[in-house]
């Protein structure tokens, strides 16, 4: 077994496992639809720091969005105030490849500028996924990475379907070693990796390929921690979890349950459990403020084995729920579950990971509510089947192709091939609002939510600045 963890202690064997602490992203994501301002938690990030985590999850994802759109914070700015506290922790993102943390692609220029200036800014890790498991999507931005001195983790999306299966999953575990990742991490964004499939699938990774393996999954529909452990057993270098308040349901399975169970059964997690219980205490005023507020439901900590029929993660299944209710639909909701691994399967069987899950849960939604499938096609549907989105993974419905394409074939090259660099026409259009380069790849991905956060600052700024005479 080529990846197990092992080092040598006290003349014994111990194994190894690294534990990755997701609260500051995707645990909170997950549960608060990523709302937590850096204010709430800047007082535990010291003691977070003394923990002994091999990483701490904090940007990428939906943060950059929300800092934006909801919080008022400069992105950036939030991710150089973490690392200020780090002075012996990694600091880890998520990355959509070509999508970087949007829901199109962008140019290879854009990727690599936004790439180096998440190294130059704090950033250590990078997990680089594309939704359809197209790895020429990555490639850029693991290029990049490397460049600039950050650790490139390639990822596999894992989902399930007639024509994913081992051998799929094993040859792009090699693809992604031959690109030269630092590392490789399976994503099973719906928590939907059975214990079995899951040490199944690292024990073949680790037989064929060099890399660390982490496993990567979610609590909801209850599989979660038994996963993990399975993950150990087979040679898994890390797994994600999540600091006991903000765990379970949505988000990962507990850090200090794991850590426990892991210890007792011979591996070195690297943390001290007194640090860990004082960051949970940390974390535990802030749920209460957002379960008072209402933006924790308490709907997202429950098991939700459907997941397993549908593949559905749980934020596609709020989003769902969400839209159901804006239109006074949410009794069709049955009817939107049973569609949508229906749409799944006229698109090829994409894996449900942002930002394919929201494509094909709308499509689902106006196919239900719209009392006939396909009557209206969402233009990122029309864009998947163009092939602008990447190379479907199996056969995409003929009649439906035929319907969007026309007769005409859908792209075979990358899409980003087509696209012109983004960068100087920002830049000018932005103006004096642009401060740095980072605020014009902000703009970039978040045109209308960058600039209005630009306008708010830039009021800000001269709202508070008082002019003095000279002398």
């Amino acid at each position: 077994m080529i990846c197990s963890r092992f080092a040598a202690k006290g003349g014994h064997i111990v194994k190894q496992m690294h534990i990755t602490e997701t609260v500051l992203r995707d645990a909170q994501q997950s549960l608060i639809a990523t709302r937590m301002p850096f204010e709430d938690f800047e007082a535990a990030l010291d003691e977070m720091d003394k923990a002994g985590y091999h990483s701490i999850e904090c940007w990428g994802g939906a943060t950059f969005d929300s800092c934006l759109r909801y919080l008022n914070e400069d992105p950036w700015e939030r991710l150089r105030k973490i690392k200020s506290h780090m002075k012996h922790t990694k600091l880890q993102m998520l990355l959509r490849g070509q999508n970087l943390l949007g829901y199109h692609h962008y140019s290879d220029d854009t990727v690599r500028r936004f790439v180096r200036k998440s190294v130059e800014n704090g950033m250590d890790i990078i997990r680089i996924f594309d939704a359809l498991n197209d790895l020429r999507n990555i490639e850029v931005a693991v290029d990049e990475c490397m460049k600039a001195g950050g650790h490139a983790q390639g990822c596999i999306c894992y989902t399930l379907s007639p024509i994913h299966n081992l051998e799929m999953f094993v040859s792009l575990g090699k693809q992604i070693e031959q690109m030269g990742c630092n590392s490789l991490c399976i994503k099973d964004m719906a928590g939907i990796m059975s214990p079995q499939e899951c040490y199944d699938l690292v024990t073949a990774l680790c037989e064929h390929i060099a890399l660390p393996v982490y496993v990567h999954t979610h609590a909801t529909t209850g599989l979660g921690y038994m996963t993990y452990l399975k993950a150990a057993e087979a040679g898994a270098a890390g797994i994600d979890c999540a600091t006991s308040c903000f765990s379970g349901g949505t988000s990962q399975p507990a850090t200090e349950s794991l850590v426990y169970a892991l210890t007792q059964m011979g591996y070195d997690c690297g943390v001290d459990t007194r640090t860990l219980s004082r960051v949970n205490d940390s974390f535990l005023p802030i749920k209460d403020k957002f379960a008072e507020n209402g933006t924790f439901d308490p709907y997202v900590l429950s098991t939700k084995t459907d997941a397993l029929l549908y593949q559905i993660p749980g934020g596609m299944l709020s989003n769902l729920v969400a839209q159901l209710k804006a239109q006074n639909a949410i009794n069709r909701l049955d009817e939107v579950l049973a569609e949508t691994p229906r749409v799944r399967a006229d698109l090829g069987y994409p894996p449900l990971v942002t930002p394919l899950s929201q494509m094909v849960g709308v499509q689902a939604t106006v196919n239900v509510l719209l009392g006939e499938r396909y009557k209206n096609i969402g233009k990122e549907i029309k864009s998947y089947i163009r092939g602008e989105y990447g190379k479907a993974p199996g056969k995409i419905d003929p009649a439906l192709a035929e319907k969007v394409l026309g007769g005409e074939a859908p792209m075979t090259g990358r899409f980003a091939d087509t696209l012109a660099p983004e960068f100087d026409q920002a830049k000018a259009h932005l103006g004096s609002l642009a401060r740095s380069e980072e605020d014009v790849l902000s703009y970039i991905a978040f045109p209308q939510q960058a600039e209005a956060y630009f306008q708010r600052r830039k009021e800000t700024f001269t709202a508070n600045y008082t002019f003095k005479e000279v002398g």
